[in-house]
């Protein structure tokens, strides 16, 4: 079971995985990651694709959740299952069980494309595996099929079905699952569409952009929770246009890279961070976010956090 109540956390981080220059996981630099999401409070979730996930060993992804787990965050941490072999994706659940984790992010196989019956039979065996609590993640661009309602609404008899994380970018779709799911929490997968993900009733975001922004976007997610009219902000959608230049997670990690949040803009091939030919509208997208804070600082709007406040790792 989780360590934590995983709905007082309703921004979670897709992490990034730093990289030396080698082409190699940075530790350092992930330990320093880690910190930053925690002193935000925000959720993190490792090993997704935004974590370049596929294209890291197996043995690099148990010692980069060891080495997270090792860290002791005081924030929950949920850990991507994805891929296309059944038996691999339920040993790697096996391995985690016995880890100080607090969820998984169960995707649906990669490439293969299974209607109703083989999607119901794919998440009942993770489900089935997993001793934490499970977010599901709809995420047609990436798995090529969007996930069938009622094999969603089938899946509910698990009581480990906790989540979904919703990317499709169709807002109906949103809506279908949420009433197929009624028990089921549902957190927008797109930066972007959070505030219209707000009004459907979502519980939060799983994010990108909160790599190079953890306070502004646990800002953001608390400000459209609590104010579901308020108007889309147009230095968000600036910003976050900049941030879909390129395949992500390349123009986060060249942002984070000039920002010196991070050593270098290295990712694992085929992804590159030469795609982007400039790092100036992603600088001009930085100061979007930072003149927002300011005004809603200067507003008297800042978001309070609704938890305690824990130190950041040393």
């Amino acid at each position: 079971m989780s360590r934590f109540n995983l709905n007082e956390y309703p921004l979670w981080t897709a992490l990034i995985t730093p990289m030396t220059e080698q082409g190699q996981v940075d530790y350092a630099s992930l330990k320093a990651l880690v910190a930053q999401q925690q002193q935000a409070q925000n959720g993190i979730l490792l090993l997704g694709s935004t974590g370049e996930g596929l294209a890291l060993s197996t043995q690099e992804h148990q010692n980069i959740v060891e080495f997270v787990v090792g860290l002791e965050p005081q924030v929950p941490l949920m850990v991507a299952v994805g891929g296309f072999d059944l038996a691999h994706q339920v040993s790697w659940i096996e391995r985690c069980n016995a880890l100080q984790i607090d969820a998984y992010l169960l995707a649906s196989p990669m490439y293969a494309r299974p209607g109703k019956n083989g999607q119901i039979q794919w998440f009942s065996e993770l489900l089935g595996a997993a001793t934490k609590p499970c977010m599901i993640y709809n995420v047609p661009s990436r798995t090529g099929l969007n996930l069938d309602v009622e094999a969603l609404g089938a899946l509910t008899e698990y009581d480990n079905f906790w989540a979904m994380k919703e990317a499709s970018g169709d807002l109906a779709r949103f809506a279908q699952y949420s009433e197929a799911c009624p028990h089921v929490a549902m957190y927008s997968g797109d930066d972007g569409l959070f505030p219209q993900h707000a009004q459907l009733n979502a519980k939060g975001l799983v994010s990108v952009c909160s790599n190079a922004w953890p306070q502004a976007t646990h800002d953001y997610v608390a400000y459209h929770l609590t104010n579901l009219d308020a108007p889309i902000e147009q230095r968000w959608s600036y910003a976050l246009d900049r941030l879909g230049v390129a395949a992500n997670p390349i123009p986060v990690k060249v942002l984070m890279h000039q920002l010196e949040t991070i050593g270098t803009p290295i990712l694992r091939s085929p992804l590159t961070h030469l795609e982007v030919d400039s790092d100036v509208s992603l600088v001009d997208a930085d100061q979007s976010i930072q003149s927002w804070m300011a005004d809603l600082a200067a507003a008297g709007q800042s978001v309070n956090h609704s938890f305690t406040t824990q130190e950041s790792l040393q």
